[in-house]
C-alpha cells in the first residue's frame, strides 16, 4: 500500500485554500461529495459551507490531480489563544484537552470527489497526510477525528485513533458521528513506521504541504518541535 501510495503522490499536489473563488470550487466539491452518500439536503446555489470555514484558527487544503481538486479537508488548531471549532460545539468535553494546557487539531470536511475515488484508490491516504503533518507542523497534542461510525476502523488501524464519545447529531449532516481521539506526541512514531507515507517524502517536493503561521491565533505546545511539513 505505501507504494502505491508514493506513486500516487507523485501526481498530486497540496494547495492550501486563501483565494475566494478557490474556495468556492471547494465548497462545490464538498456539496457533490455530501450530496452523493445523501448526508445533506439539497440546496439551489450548489455549495457547502458554514461559519466555521471562516475563522481564524481554520486552514483549508485542496488536493489537486490532474488540474482540477480532487479533494480537501479543513482543519482547526486551538490552544489558549482560540477555542473555535466544529467539533467542540457537538462535543465540548473536547475543551478539557485545552484547560489542561494542551494543544488540539481538529478535522473536518473531509472529501474526496466519488470519480476520483473510484480511479485513485489510494486518495485517502494522501488526504489523510493533511491532518498528520499539520499535527507535526504546528506541534499538537491531540488530534480529533469526527467521523462516521463505518469510518472508524481505518483510523484506529493506521491512524492510531481511539473511540473518545459516543455518536452525535452533527450540525447540517444526517448522519450521527463519532468522536475519535488520538494522543499524537505518543502515535506519531508508531504511524509513521506503520505507513511512512503519512510523513515529509523529501524525495517528492509536491508532497509538501505549506501550512501558513497561525502564531496570532495558536499557541503551540511547550514540549518541543517536529520537523517542518
Amino acid at each position: 500500500m505505501n507504494e502505491q501510495v508514493i506513486e500516487a503522490l507523485k501526481n498530486v499536489r497540496y494547495k492550501v485554500m486563501s483565494d475566494d473563488n478557490d474556495l468556492e470550487e471547494v465548497y462545490r466539491l464538498r456539496y457533490k461529495c455530501y450530496r452523493a452518500e445523501r448526508t445533506i439536503p439539497q440546496n439551489d446555489l450548489g455549495i457547502m459551507t458554514d461559519p466555521f470555514d471562516e475563522t481564524k484558527n481554520c486552514v483549508h487544503v485542496a488536493v489537486e490531480m490532474e488540474g482540477r481538486f480532487v479533494a480537501s479537508m479543513r482543519i482547526h488548531l486551538m490552544s489558549k489563544l482560540s477555542q473555535e471549532s466544529p467539533t467542540l460545539e457537538v462535543f465540548p468535553e473536547i475543551m478539557e484537552n485545552i484547560e489542561r494546557g494542551k494543544t488540539v487539531v481538529d478535522l473536518t470536511r473531509f472529501v474526496i470527489d466519488p470519480a476520483a475515488r473510484e480511479k485513485h484508490v489510494s486518495l485517502h491516504f494522501l488526504v489523510l497526510r493533511i491532518p498528520f503533518l499539520a499535527a507535526s507542523f504546528y506541534d499538537v497534542d491531540v488530534a480529533l477525528a469526527p467521523v462516521r461510525t463505518e469510518h472508524t476502523a481505518f483510523y484506529r488501524r493506521y491512524l492510531g485513533y481511539k473511540s473518545e464519545l459516543e455518536p452525535r447529531s452533527y450540525p447540517g449532516l444526517r448522519k450521527p458521528i463519532q468522536l475519535l481521539t488520538a494522543q499524537f506526541r505518543e502515535q506519531r512514531d508508531a504511524v509513521l513506521k506503520r505507513t511512512p507515507v503519512f510523513g515529509p517524502v523529501d524525495s517528492i517536493p509536491s508532497s509538501r504541504i505549506d501550512f501558513p503561521d497561525m502564531s496570532a491565533v495558536y499557541e503551540a505546545s511547550k514540549n518541543g518541535r517536529f520537523a517542518a511539513a
